[in-house]
């Protein structure tokens, strides 16, 4: 089991010594910047995203972290301009080539997890176009990143909302994922959600697993909130299946409202970190660990877990 941590470096980037430059990969601009500075500026960003993206994959490899999820943060703007626009593309092309590499050199998986404006299931034509766009931008820098196209390099959104229609929304989430280019075809898994009116991971399993045969994410957390008439045990052996000969990824986070003893907060909010091992009921899976104290949420669970760095 490797467990992996999501889009920023704490150790890097947070409370630093004097002089200490930070690593990060979250470097962006309100529309406003974007429009006085336009694509220069937008490539100098992406191009030191990209570097320190490098970094961040050199400072696991010290810790023994082979689980990682990119931001999605790593190009600004990319979907005004594309990527293939920016003046250091190049060199932006270069960087990547050499960090993915070393992550498939140190057994490193990286992923990508893109945000919730992504929805297939929309019955607006502009949304769903926006969505191919956005997706097949995180294709192209996985192609860039030298990463193998199957689920182990996933790209892994939600399925969307259910339009009042359950039955038309899946329909139309299958139909438009025959839509995307190759380079997210192959790598795309769908998560479930933490709403009871949305979609469970049994129904992701029946409903688009056997459709489509995109492998299904399973979180633990979210399963709470949404079980779909499954114990936990039984949802994630439901989704292990889905994956075929790739290893599995399932997610974990606790409640922040417990962690705070603090009813007033949303319960399905993450916790800062953990107090409990994540229980994978004896299934081989990597597990994204989704807290805010990121790599330092990683390292309390290894020590709930007894594992060593």
């Amino acid at each position: 089991m490797n467990l992996g941590y999501a889009c920023i470096n704490m150790s890097l980037s947070k409370n630093l010594p004097r002089g200490q430059k930070k690593v990060t990969t979250n470097r962006s601009m309100i529309k406003r910047t974007y429009l006085q500075k336009g694509v220069a500026y937008a490539s100098e960003l992406s191009l030191k995203n990209c570097e320190d993206l490098e970094k961040i994959i050199e400072w696991n490899e010290q810790n023994n972290i082979k689980f990682f999820r990119m931001s999605s943060e790593l190009f600004p703007w990319a979907s005004e301009h594309g990527i293939k626009a920016l003046p250091d593309y190049e060199r932006i092309a270069e960087v990547l080539h050499r960090a993915g590499n070393k992550a498939k050199q140190y057994g490193q998986r990286l992923s990508f997890h893109p945000g919730p404006f992504n929805v297939l299931t929309s019955n607006k034509e502009n949304v769903v176009l926006n969505t191919i766009k956005d997706l097949s931008i995180h294709g192209e820098v996985m192609d860039l990143l030298d990463q193998p196209r199957t689920p182990y390099a996933k790209i892994n959104i939600h399925v969307g909302a259910t339009y009042g229609d359950k039955p038309a929304a899946l329909a139309r989430f299958c139909e438009n994922f025959h839509r995307l280019p190759e380079s997210v075809k192959t790598r795309l898994t769908v998560e479930n959600d933490d709403r009871a009116s949305m979609y469970s991971t049994r129904e992701l399993v029946e409903k688009v697993h056997s459709r489509i045969g995109i492998p299904v994410v399973h979180d633990l957390h979210h399963h709470t909130f949404c079980p779909g008439g499954l114990s936990a045990e039984d949802a994630i052996g439901l989704a292990v299946k889905t994956w075929g000969d790739v290893k599995p990824v399932i997610h974990y986070s606790q409640s922040r409202a417990e962690e705070q003893g603090d009813p007033s907060i949303m319960a399905k909010a993450h916790s800062d970190s953990y107090w409990l091992p994540v229980e994978t009921y004896g299934y081989d899976v990597d597990v994204m660990l989704e807290s805010k104290r990121k790599e330092l949420s990683l390292f309390k669970m290894r020590e709930l877990l007894g594992q060593k760095g």
